[in-house]
């Protein structure tokens, strides 16, 4: 999963999730298959959201 995902998103994730703590402590094998499924699913809805952010069309330009 760490190519997948930086560290860092890895453990904002395990935060917003709860299960910081048990990475820390047991690391990523201690954390429960149903927390790991929620972690990938919210890390593709942030993917999601930045794919839809960066397709949005630019603004047109300012007066002429």
């Amino acid at each position: 999963m760490s190519r997948l995902m930086s560290e860092r998103l890895r453990t904002d994730l395990a935060e917003e999730l709860g299960v910081a703590q048990t990475v820390r402590r047991e690391g990523w094998g201690g954390v429960p298959s149903r927390d790991c499924g929620n972690l990938v699913r919210r890390a593709l809805i942030r993917a999601q959201r930045q794919l839809a952010a960066s397709e949005r069309p630019a603004p047109p330009p300012r007066g002429t």
